[in-house]
């Protein structure tokens, strides 16, 4: 499954609550979207999400669900320190 990074612009904070995040994960499910997790900036404002998604449309239909905020979808794959090793780069 491809994966994503969503970045967002969060003029008033992280706009979910305690305790709400089983509905959001619930909501992303529906539509195969799987929140790997989140970096956030408070210096900025920006936060950086890391989602595994069939598409980008799918990631924007479940943020506007989740009430969420989409200021840019990236396609990209993981690049480690053990990459060449195990030989993923072929």
């Amino acid at each position: 499954m491809p994966r994503y990074i969503v970045q967002r612009t969060l003029a008033e904070g992280w706009p979910i609550p305690n305790g709400e995040y089983r509905g959001v994960v619930e909501r992303n499910t529906d539509e195969g979207v799987t929140w790997i997790h989140s970096y956030v900036s408070e210096e900025s404002g920006l936060s950086f999400c890391l989602y595994d998604a069939p598409t980008p449309e799918a990631i924007r239909k479940t943020a506007a669900r989740n009430s969420l905020p989409v200021d840019r979808i990236t396609q990209v794959r993981v690049l480690d320190p053990y990459f060449y090793e195990r030989g993923t780069h072929e």
